[in-house]
């Protein structure tokens, strides 16, 4: 390096860090699979005097929501101030892969001279960039960085209160152990208790265990910030407190009701960085906030410039942008089963658009069927005995729409959708939605593996919906997908879209048609046809669906057993999927059947899943004494 070069880095870096001497640490202190159950948000249960001392002090969020459900597509969008559904990350347990330009938002932060630690919970669902972290990993701490002078933002996860802490007795027992007697909570007086919940004894308990839970979060977050004025470096931290998404029970985790998405998030902001926050103590903010918001909120308060490229918005720090209007939310396929739903909020409406209405809301999946509740509210449903609030969840559909009135129907049990006098709340709403599916280039609208053929030939997802010649393919997915359950009134431009060039329309189309039923059989021939000429595995399987609901499953059930022995991985999920859904018309093929059970080394997760699927169809048919064992 010439001496004119070495001059000038060593400026830079001088630079660097007289700027990071004056900028404030950031301490992120994130819970997993809880609601805004704690004392300072008005819960008369919570047991939380730490972290209602500390909103006290700082500033409490009333509309604070994420964008999933769930925790790893959430964690995508939270470290990269991204929607998942831009990224490629909606599907719980998918792997992609980011485009060079879109990185972990802590890259700039290091790059701006912050030493950056996470413990240690990543779950982004791609890899993690080089130049992420400076360390990441159960010992990571700000303690550890080499210049106690540095500036740092550091992470620590607390997962005692994910849903496995709710449904594992063991774990339960662990994470509360050191609670008092006066700390612990009666279940049978917990007036929070929801009303689509059966009120039985395992039900109760695993509500009682979620205070708890919170209860031993409380002391660990009191720990974590005295460790900061042991050290005496409180005054100097912005501490941001969240949750991943809301309660790890039925009903709520995995799903978009303000259950799943709404969630706690209070920030303490030292006096002396008040002035260049923008904030003050012991305020209480009914202000729009999305989980996508925390990482460019993070770069604005460090003085760090937010990338263009990032959706999520600051909402502390200088030169904010006006206040949101909307938050998004989306749910994709969980595990091994697919339910696309949107949903936009503001702080009053909710709207939740269920792009598959014909799936129940409880589909069958292998990881919350084994909580207490979730088996009481089977088993329940099994001997008709639930309350009317529990039993609607067992409705063989779902309606199109959804519109709630949070302000007054805060567990959104009241559908004010088909409301004439919410037709202007419903229509302004909707019309977000679609706006938002469009801007965003919502991939969700697109199969999961048309996603993964694409992104091997273009490298990432995200540049699936921008890198394209075809200027109305956007448009022409998002409609499609729309009429897919609009019933038979949209029949003769589903069939059209058969025709159409690009198999994403094409499934959609092929999926709305089956939706429809025997209505729309006069195009079964068509049908019948897209199984030898169709280029898509996904088109394919979807066309079958349509035959079997024409009755017709002799014409369809070759093609899914072909799909089911020797489709790629999501391919096959698909195919399996089906076959599930066909109950009986799937008993000449049971043989099939358990011959998909062997595992395939080529099918990773996905390999997985279809076995869970395949087991499930074979116990309904087994139960329902259609086949003997």
């Amino acid at each position: 390096m010439s001496t004119r070069l070495l001059c000038i880095a060593i400026l830079l870096s001088a630079t660097l860090q007289s700027q990071a001497a004056e900028r404030p640490n950031i301490l992120w202190l994130s819970a997993e699979d809880i609601s805004p159950h704690l004392g300072c948000y008005g819960d008369p249960h919570a047991i939380t005097p730490f972290l209602d001392e500390l909103a006290s002090q700082g500033t409490r969020y009333t509309n604070a929501f994420t964008t999933a459900g769930v925790c790893a597509p959430n964690r995508s969008g939270i470290i990269t101030g991204m929607y998942q559904t831009s990224l490629g990350t909606q599907h719980m347990r998918c792997q992609a892969i980011l485009p060079d330009h879109i990185k972990p938002f802590t890259t700039y932060l290091r790059e701006a001279g912050y030493y950056c630690s996470n413990n240690a919970k990543q779950d982004y669902q791609f890899k993690t960039p080089a130049g992420s972290w400076d360390a990441s990993s159960g010992k990571a701490h700000w303690k550890n960085r080499p210049d106690p002078d540095q500036p740092f933002f550091s992470v620590f996860n607390f997962g005692g209160c994910h849903e496995s802490g709710i449904a594992n007795a063991s774990k339960y027992e662990t994470v509360t152990k050191e609670l008092s007697e006066k700390e612990r909570q009666d279940p049978n007086s917990l007036s929070t208790f929801p009303p689509y919940y059966p009120r039985t004894e395992n039900a109760l308990e695993d509500w009682k265990r979620n205070y708890e839970l919170i209860t031993a979060l409380d002391k660990w977050c009191e720990a974590h910030v005295q460790a900061l004025k042991d050290a005496g470096l409180y005054e100097n931290t912005i501490i941001f407190f969240w949750s991943d998404h809301g309660v790890g029970l039925p009903r709520a985790k995995r799903w978009l009701y303000d259950s799943g998405t709404h969630i706690p998030l209070i920030i303490h902001v030292p006096e002396a960085f008040q002035s260049h926050a923008v904030a003050r103590s012991a305020e209480v903010s009914d202000r729009l906030v999305s989980s996508i918001d925390f990482g460019p909120t993070v770069l604005n308060l460090a003085g760090v410039t937010i990338p263009t490229h990032m959706q999520g918005q600051p909402f502390l720090g200088p030169n904010q942008p006006n206040p949101r209007n909307y938050v998004y939310g989306a749910r994709d396929r969980m595990d091994e089963r697919y339910d696309i739903i949107r949903m936009v909020r503001n702080k009053r409406f909710k709207y939740i658009r269920n792009y598959e209405p014909l799936k129940t809301f409880y589909q069958y999946m292998n990881t919350p069927e084994k909580g207490a509740t979730m088996k009481d509210l089977r088993n329940l449903h099994e001997q008709g005995k639930l309350a009317a609030a529990a039993e609607y969840y067992f409705s063989d559909t779902k309606p199109v729409e959804e519109l709630y009135d949070t302000s007054v129907d805060p567990h959104e049990l009241n559908n004010l959708a088909e409301n004439p006098s919410y037709s202007d709340e419903l229509k302004t709403l909707r019309t977000a939605h679609i706006e938002w599916v469009q801007e965003t280039r919502d991939l969700g609208l697109i199969a999961e593996p048309i996603l993964i053929e694409r992104q091997t030939i273009l490298g990432n997802q995200f540049d699936i919906l921008r890198k394209t010649d075809d200027k109305t393919l956007v448009h022409r997915i998002s409609t499609t997908a729309r009429l897919a359950s609009e019933g038979p009134t949209a029949k003769a431009k589903l069939i059209k879209a058969l025709q159409d060039p690009d198999a994403a329309v094409r499934y959609w189309a092929a999926t709305g048609i089956a939706n429809i039923g025997t209505p729309a059989q006069d195009s079964a021939d068509q049908l019948q046809a897209l199984l030898k000429s169709e280029p898509s595995s996904v088109v394919r399987t979807a066309a079958a669906r349509a035959l079997c609901r024409f009755n017709r499953p002799q014409l369809a059930l070759p093609v899914l057993v072909r799909e089911l022995h020797e489709g790629a991985q999501w391919e096959r999920l698909h195919a399996a999927i089906v076959l599930d859904q066909i109950d009986e018309q799937a008993t000449p093929v049971i043989a099939e059947l358990h011959k998909a059970l062997k595992p395939r080394q080529d099918l990773y997760a996905a390999g997985k899943y279809v076995v869970r699927v395949i087991n499930r169809a074979l116990n309904q048919l087994e139960q329902t004494n259609r086949v003997v064992p």
